[in-house]
């Protein structure tokens, strides 16, 4: 049996596409968490942080439909079969 690590698998430009826009909207993500933990109350921050939110909770949705789970243990759905050995995974392209 092959493990995910030998297993090669193609992506097309979309999922190289949609991987780049999660990793900036998680870069926003992680930098707005951070003010807010020292801004509570900046109603503008934490508007553009909800805004982030809903936005990359889309392009999970559209990553996910296409090329299956992008997290575990519940944070996303699997398909069926079982999608978890289905390479690559984000952090090997």
């Amino acid at each position: 049996m092959k493990s995910v690590s030998d297993v090669k698998q193609q992506v097309d430009e979309r999922y190289y596409q949609l991987l780049h826009q999660l990793q900036a909207i998680d870069f926003v993500l992680v930098e707005l968490n951070l003010y807010l933990d020292t801004h509570p109350n900046d109603f503008e921050a934490l508007q553009q942080y909800n805004h982030h939110v809903q936005e990359r909770w889309k392009i999970a949705q559209e990553m996910e439909g296409m090329y299956g789970p992008l997290m575990h243990f519940g944070h996303s759905y699997s398909g069926y079969p079982w999608q978890w050995n289905n390479a690559p995974w984000p952090w090997q392209v």
